[in-house]
């Protein structure tokens, strides 16, 4: 299922580092039928109405407005932390070497805001698992999460679903 889409991603070994295989979408992005294809099957495993897509930077910024327009729904762009102007609410997640920052606008979303969490890739979730608590705290309902591609052995997907969120993506790489 969805070999079309998978043949249109690039994998590059040893990027960024010796031993990791990257998985790059910008090839798929370049084909207007695969994009196309990508943002359909997209809207069509969404479930139940939507009242934002929220992408996280940079990638997801571009499914979550290719998704917002067919399912009639705003986008919430969610960001590093100190990239938006005005007030704030920000999210702390661990990395592997450290930590990072991610943040909303704090009028962002309305309590009780439909939201749908869209992003190219999960791998160990940890920046998705950052977002629904983000979201969460500014009082959205984050019941599911779409991704183009997941790295199923890196556990992220489970760790989304492990807090009630149904997952989806298109098409998935067995390794790192």
């Amino acid at each position: 299922m969805n070999d079309d889409l998978r043949a249109l991603i690039r994998t590059i070994p040893d990027f960024p580092k010796p031993g990791i295989q990257f998985r790059d979408i910008t090839t798929l992005l370049l084909d207007p039928a695969g994009l196309a294809a990508c943002v359909e099957r997209m809207v069509a495993a969404t479930e139940g109405p939507v009242d934002l897509v929220a992408g996280i930077e940079a990638r997801g910024f571009l499914f979550a407005a290719a998704l917002a327009v067919p399912l009639r729904a705003g986008v919430l762009l969610i960001r590093k932390d100190g990239k938006l102007p005005g007030a704030t609410i920000a999210e702390d997640y661990a990395l592997e070497y450290g930590s990072d920052r991610i943040a909303i606008h704090a009028d962002a979303c309305a309590p009780g805001a439909r939201v749908l969490l869209v992003d190219d890739l999960i791998a160990t979730g940890g920046t998705a698992r950052a977002a629904v608590r983000l979201l969460r705290k500014a009082g959205a309902e984050v019941r599911q999460a779409q991704f183009v591609v997941d790295l199923p052995d890196l556990g992220g997907a489970q760790r989304l679903r492990d807090e009630d969120i149904a997952v989806s993506a298109l098409v998935a790489f067995e390794g790192h």
